[in-house]
């Protein structure tokens, strides 16, 4: 038995047993991933995938059992190497972070910049995607730790940390009647324009449909982004008012714009930080979330990572 059988097991499964992308994703052939995977099925002796001629078709009953042994087997010896660089190379290495736009353009930056003045040694990429892309990129291993508001808490292999609380406000341009008027806005008000918003899936948009479905009103979505950047763009050029996360409006920068509270409207909203269940963490990894949320310290979040495993 080695790690490369176990690679082959895994990537098979998560490439919908498509041998040809295996062999992409491991840089090798396919006959090599075949054979790999054969080979351990011998070495055990079962059949860890059902099969259609020579095409791999999905897991027997064995292979449900044993691909969570071998995810774990793979995850430990990532933790092997992880833990040893931090004796070898503690101030330098690689650290991938996963978050959805919003998060990277607004949230992130500042966290970004102190990082790179602290561990300059460190190369850090950003790669950004939506909140489902931001969980897969966590199982796969793309990245080590993942910044989002939807979706993060659905996955039981992932730890969710609560992040930061946020609302929404209206951003209207400069002229428009709902900058007028003297009362609150009311979702009555708002139902009565064509709205901008986040698509599905990103942002806080479920919040967002949720209250205006509470007060029975349809509202007219005219058109759907998935970074608040491109829906101000548009709010500016008078298709409609817009429906921003609140740190994503910038007096400075947004000057056409008017931006309206609106936390009486909508659900306040939790991004939270993510990461792989009983992973090993770089040290720089544990200050990097202890700079972007200073009471998750470096103690709380090992507790968290490894709550509920087998020591």
């Amino acid at each position: 038995m080695n790690f490369q059988q176990l690679r082959s097991v895994r990537e098979a499964a998560r490439h919908n047993y498509n041998l040809t992308e295996v062999a992409t994703a491991l840089f090798t052939s396919q006959p090599a991933i075949s054979r790999q995977i054969r080979e351990l099925e011998e070495e055990l002796g079962i059949e860890i995938f059902t099969r259609a001629g020579k095409r791999l078709t999905g897991l027997t009953a064995p292979g449900q059992t044993l691909l969570p042994i071998v995810e774990r087997l793979l995850l430990e010896a990532g933790n092997l190497k992880n833990a040893s660089r931090d004796f070898k190379e503690k101030d330098s290495g690689v650290f991938f972070v996963a978050a959805t736009h919003s998060q990277a353009r607004y949230a992130l930056p500042a966290v970004v910049r102190d990082f790179r003045q602290i561990y300059p040694g460190v190369s850090l990429h950003l790669r950004q995607g939506s909140p489902q892309q931001v969980a897969d990129m966590l199982l796969t291993g793309a990245a080590d730790i993942g910044v989002a508001t939807e979706a993060l808490a659905d996955y039981a292999q992932l730890v969710t940390l609560p992040g930061y609380r946020w609302s929404h406000s209206v951003v209207v341009p400069l002229d428009h009647p709902l900058r007028q008027q003297s009362q609150p806005v009311s979702l009555q008000d708002l139902a009565a324009y064509p709205i901008i918003t986040y698509e599905h899936g990103y942002t806080g948009r479920a919040h967002i449909d949720e209250a205006f479905s509470r007060e029975g009103l349809a509202p007219e979505i005219v058109l759907t982004a998935m970074d608040a950047d491109v829906i101000k763009t548009y709010v500016e050029l008078g298709m409609g008012i817009g429906i921003v996360a609140s740190i994503a409006f910038d007096p400075e920068r947004d000057r056409l714009l008017h931006a309206i509270d609106a936390r009486h409207l909508f659900e306040v909203n939790l991004t939270r930080i993510a990461l792989r269940r009983g992973i090993w963490l770089r040290d720089y990894v544990y200050r990097f979330i202890e700079s972007f949320v200073p009471t998750l310290t470096p103690e709380v979040v090992h507790q968290k990572l490894h709550e509920g495993l087998e020591r």
